[in-house]
């Protein structure tokens, strides 16, 4: 029998809340049925970080709180979580050290902004390790209101979180813990009826039972997606089902075999598997979203939606990765690129799920490049993502995969371009020239609000250019303003 209701942990004490509709956000139920205002509706899309609260769970066997954007976030999915808001944050007259830092050091002004700031560093006041600076902007990058400016906020940041004073949170933590691991179950959760509907299976057989009845139902990962599906676009939903019950399907793994990165795995949890995979994979996923969306977004997810701008899918393809697809108890495995048929289309059958990602190991001879061209640097879509992998042996380039995104109308490989690359003998301008144009043969990109087609095709061979010219020797300190290589390689070495 499937359970009926969410759970979740308000202010220490248990809640088991109905949703009022399968696509009810979080941050509706706060400020509409529970009355906690101090949660503010911004862009309703899960960009400016004014609805910012903070998630409690059990990870690893321990508790972490991450921030996440209520606004896109459905309600259902805080099933097992602690919900915390930034009225749960005073003991009586008495502020958070959060909370008295903005105040002591005027870093609010009008006010709107400040409960989302508030409860991003509430999040990173909960965090292992105390914050330098970067660690700071990185936090906040997620909560785009400036009025004030960044000094105070930042040094409010510093000075709350340097030394981590206990917080009622922190003191009742065990007993917290305790509490979300009784809730990490194996069961269904069905609310609703047969004709609408808000399931979270907890286990892969019950979502292939789910989806063997609802072929046709949403599915949902993290909601950075489709929650705008709901908030921007007005979609009927009337079939939910979430993920992230899931377990099986959480897994990040190193094996010899190379990486398994499980769908439902967010981009916080690959994010330190990925850069110790390549220095440039690193910057990359930091550049995913905010710390909001990468506590809740998921690589899974991010493929299986199958936009041609998506940050992961090229570097993935250029790496080689394969995808595995479920349906039921029957799997089946393709090259990456292969997934993505058309704009809107992927090689998905109804009722069947992205199970998990590949990647192989990288070999002595393998060189990785990723760069991502946006407007501005943090939480920002890509014009031109690109991914390289050049296999160099005695200076000569003897294998090449290289992948766009934001070139077509789904991530692609460059095929011509990867055949002008095979031999090319790195330091070699002419050949790279060559290589560069042959990209013209891959890609006819078109205009939109975010880049030119001309444009787009420029910086892609300039990107192929500056990839061979990095790998011949050039250090990065003199070819990017950000995301220098070396930096990473001393600190790793």
């Amino acid at each position: 029998m499937a359970r009926t209701h969410v759970r979740f942990l308000r202010r220490g004490k248990p809640v088991q809340v109905v949703p009022a509709q399968p696509t009810e956000t979080l941050l509706d139920y706060l400020r509409l049925r529970e009355g906690s205002l101090g949660t503010k509706e911004g862009c309703n899309e899960g960009d400016c970080g004014a609805c910012t609260v903070v998630l409690g769970r059990m990870k690893g066997g321990r508790l972490v709180y991450e921030p996440v954007n209520a606004c896109i976030l459905l309600l259902g999915m805080v099933d097992g979580a602690e919900v915390v808001t930034v009225d749960d944050l005073a003991e009586g007259d008495r502020l958070h050290p959060v909370q008295q830092a903005m105040v002591d050091l005027h870093a609010s002004q009008c006010g709107f902004c400040t409960p989302g700031f508030v409860m991003s560093l509430f999040a990173l006041h909960h965090r292992a390790e105390a914050p330098d600076r970067p660690a700071v902007l990185d936090a906040l990058a997620g909560n785009l209101c400036r009025c004030t400016g960044y000094r105070p906020i930042v040094e409010a940041a510093l000075e709350s979180c340097a030394g981590r004073p206990a917080d009622a949170f922190a003191e009742r933590a065990a007993a917290t813990a305790g509490i979300l691991s009784a809730y990490g179950d194996d069961e269904d959760v069905f609310i609703g009826d047969e004709d609408g509907f808000f399931a979270a299976p907890g286990s892969l057989a019950g979502l292939a039972a789910l989806l063997a009845r609802h072929p046709q139902a949403t599915l949902v990962a993290g909601a950075t997606d489709v929650g705008l599906w709901i908030t921007k676009q007005l979609r009927e939903l009337p079939k939910i089902v979430w993920l992230g019950r899931i377990d099986a399907l959480k897994e990040v793994a190193e094996t010899p075999e190379g990486l398994v990165i499980g769908a439902l795995a967010t981009y916080a949890a690959v994010e330190p598997v990925m850069a110790r995979l390549d220095p440039d994979l690193g910057h990359l996923w930091r550049r995913i979203g905010s710390r909001q969306v990468r506590a809740s977004g998921t690589v899974g997810g991010n493929v299986a939606n199958g936009s041609p701008i998506g940050d992961t899918p090229p570097v993935l393809i250029a790496l080689g990765a394969t995808i595995e697809l479920l349906k039921g108890e029957a799997a089946r495995t393709m090259p990456l690129e292969d997934f993505f048929i058309a704009y809107g289309r992927q090689d998905r059958e109804p009722g069947e799920i992205v199970a998990r990602l590949r990647v192989p190991p990288l070999g002595p001879d393998d060189h990785v490049r990723a760069y991502k061209i946006a407007k501005r640097f943090d939480q920002d879509i890509s014009a031109v993502m690109a991914g390289f992998k050049f296999t160099v042996v005695d200076g000569v380039v003897t294998g090449a995969r290289v992948a766009f995104g934001g070139m077509a109308a789904t991530p692609k490989r460059a095929a011509a371009t990867e055949a002008a690359l095979a031999g090319l003998r790195l330091g070699d301008e002419a050949g790279a020239l060559r290589a560069a144009a042959a990209l013209a043969e891959d890609f006819h990109p078109i205009d939109d609000m975010r880049a030119s087609a001309e444009y787009r095709l420029d910086v892609a061979q300039g990107l192929v250019r500056k990839a061979l010219c990095e790998i011949a020797g050039a250090p990065t300190t003199e070819t990017r303003v950000h995301g220098v290589r070396e930096a990473d390689l001393v600190d790793a070495g």
